[in-house]
């Protein structure tokens, strides 16, 4: 199965391509060039089986403007990918907290430290390095967070779909 995750952000995106459960490939360009690979089926973003993006949830806080851009950045994601495959899944970050780590306190580095244990033993097998890499080699910032979400939906949503 080929799952294309998306981490959303109001400028830019993280995606990750996960392929039979390890990232085929990762990156984070600007939106506009996210929704332009997912409408024209571009590669590495072709013949995925399922999209899974993260959603915005609301704690009862005040948010700005960067959020309500974030939003329509996913609904047009959602939009573009329903026009090609149509099977999609939003994906609220406090289930790739439980999922990963069990615990909705968990925070960026807790989900870091359970995708390196996932692929390890420890950060040498799973990330490696110039001469011997990982299957997580190259990954950096936002990217991580897109891989927890394609690996929560694979493990969890997909296969049900």
């Amino acid at each position: 199965m080929k799952i294309i995750a998306i981490d959303p952000g109001n400028d830019y995106s993280a995606w990750c391509v996960l392929e039979d459960g390890n990232p085929a490939a990762f990156g984070k360009e600007a939106n506009s060039d996210v929704l332009v690979r997912l409408r024209r089926e571009w590669s590495p973003l072709d013949d995925a089986d399922f999209l899974a993006v993260e959603m915005i949830a609301s704690y009862g806080m005040p948010v700005g403007r960067e959020v309500f851009e974030t939003c329509l950045w996913i609904g047009r994601y959602i939009e573009a990918w329903e026009r090609r495959q149509g099977k999609y899944r939003l994906v609220y970050r406090r289930d790739v907290k439980l999922f990963h780590c069990e615990s909705v306190r968990a925070t960026d580095a807790n989900i870091r430290a359970a995708l390196i244990d996932f692929y390890g033993p420890g950060k040498a097998v799973a990330v490696g390095c110039k001469k011997n890499q990982g299957p997580l080699y190259g990954i950096k910032g936002d990217e991580w967070s897109a891989l927890a979400v394609a690996l929560t939906v694979e493990k969890t949503y997909a296969r049900a779909a």
